[in-house]
């Protein structure tokens, strides 16, 4: 066999040729390299390095300690442990390099050294991928503190979806409590996320990674409802667990506690509950302690407090301590124009925990469910589409499939000229003229302009022009 046939069969050779190549292939595209010997003293550097070194040639540095010519430099590290630094961002001159550091063994395997190589000398480029770590960084100690604590909150400001006027202003209220531990009062029909935004506002404060308790007032024995939330004395009373209990204000500590339907409480507790917002501290069922707490507030109710209050069912002064910042969430009638973005939020939730992986939403669905009027606002625009995406088999919903599900005949919503008393419009022609009006409405705001009318609508002009001809509508002389 020849020489050369079997030197390349040979595994040491091909070993230590493909280690030749790589040096070649890293010292020709990098932006410098510089070895050491086991002591740390320099032995290389490429004539690349040289201007970044403050170098005009490469004997100033060979046989100098590594950290002469690189100050703070990790490469001797390296060469005494033998572990490599794969990726670091090391700063030179003012300059911010992107470096790797890997030691050099021998053919018995024995570090004798170390190479280091400048991958990039400007991070510019590098800035979506540093950004991107940043982010995934940020996200791990957030699973990790949520991971750690089953009270945490889910939701931030980014989950409650909508920027019609209503929901904007809530948003921006509620992000101004967030920065403050002031009592807040949610109010809004139910259903139109008063505990999402609640959780948002706790996300956003500097109680972030305490507790988040939420309790629902209304579903508590109003015999025990005392014990619930300020906890009992060991033995407090026959019956009662012999170590005692906490209540939530002792376990929402330094965090949120989150009282929804705080209409519904009793008047005997309300007292107690004034008490606690007045001088932060609690007595437990059949103690004589007072403990301290640092709890921040947060209530919600569906009903008027202020009828309550004249009703002599809610106290007034109570009232007046839980109002000191008051956000009103809108029903999402009233928030119509945010419907698809609202709908793409409830599918990709609806997705997450089930098996739609393609589950979308359509221009007719989406007509449909604006002709609703939403009693059970967010909720119940949820529960209709998660319904309607298990009867569907494309996972693909239309007017159609929305149709099946929803009660048009009862709550859909017509102009009186529309509706003659007792008459029931069949779905198809209300649909239709829904559309045909949505075509008109866009039109008139773009002055005639198919390309922002379409874009208006977030459908193609192609889409829109087949719109106007099924309708029988004309596009008129306005340019386009």
């Amino acid at each position: 066999m020849p020489a050369a046939t079997s030197s390349i069969s040979d595994p040491a050779y091909l070993r230590a040729r493909a280690m030749e190549t790589l040096f070649e292939r890293l010292e020709k595209l990098c932006e410098g390299a510089i070895a050491i010997d086991r002591g740390g003293r320099v032995v290389y550097v490429n004539e690349k390095y040289l201007a970044a070194l403050g170098l005009d040639h490469a004997s100033e540095a060979i046989g100098r300690s590594i950290e002469e010519v690189i100050p703070n430099s990790l490469m001797r590290k390296v060469a005494e442990t033998g572990e490599p630094i794969l990726l670091d961002i090391m700063e030179l001159g003012g300059e911010q390099l992107v470096v790797t550091r890997m030691p050099i063994e021998d053919e018995d395997g024995t570090v004798i050294g170390a190479i280091g190589f400048v991958l990039y000398d400007h991070l510019e480029s590098l800035k979506p991928l540093l950004a991107r770590v940043a982010q995934l960084e940020s996200d791990l100690r957030l699973a990790r503190r949520q991971l750690s604590n089953a009270r945490a909150a889910r939701f931030t400001f980014a989950d409650f979806v909508g920027t019609t006027p209503a929901i904007a202003r809530a948003k921006e209220i509620a992000s101004r409590a967030a920065r403050q531990s002031v009592t807040v009062l949610l109010t809004g029909e139910t259903g139109t996320g008063k505990e999402m935004l609640a959780q948002a506002i706790h996300n956003a404060s500097s109680r972030a990674d305490k507790p988040f308790v939420s309790v629902n007032v209304a579903a508590i024995p109003e015999t025990l409802i005392e014990s619930e939330f300020f906890g009992t004395a060991p033995g407090a009373y026959t019956g009662a667990d012999r170590r005692g209990r906490e209540g939530k204000f002792r376990i929402a500590d330094g965090g949120t506690l989150f009282l929804d339907e705080i209409g519904e409480m009793p008047l005997q507790l309300q007292a107690k509950l004034l008490r606690v917002l007045q001088e932060r501290e609690i007595e437990p069922l059949g103690s004589d302690k007072i403990t301290r707490v640092d709890v921040r507030v947060i209530a919600a109710t569906n009903v008027d407090l202020r009828k309550r209050v004249s009703d002599g069912a809610f106290r007034a002064d109570l009232y007046y301590r839980l109002n000191v910042l008051s956000v009103d969430l809108p029903p999402l009638r009233q928030c119509l124009d945010d419907l698809p973005d609202i709908c793409a939020r409830l599918l990709d939730d609806i997705s997450a925990s089930g098996d739609y992986v393609k589950a979308k939403i359509t221009p007719s669905a989406l007509a449909a469910l604006a002709r609703y009027d939403w009693p059970g606002n967010v909720r119940e625009l949820r529960n209709i589409l998660e319904r309607a995406l298990i009867l569907s088999d494309s996972g693909r919903l239309t007017g159609e499939d929305v149709a099946r599900i929803l009660p048009i005949g009862t709550e859909v919503r017509l102009a009186p000229a529309e509706r003659p008393a007792g008459l029931v419009v069949p779905y198809a022609e209300a649909e239709a003229e829904f559309e045909k009006q949505t075509l008109e409405q866009a039109l008139a705001a773009s002055n005639g302009q198919i390309t922002e009318a379409a874009r208006m609508l977030r459908i193609s002009r192609a889409t829109f022009y087949k719109k106007l001809a099924k309708l029988g509508l004309a596009a008129g002389s306005a340019p386009v």
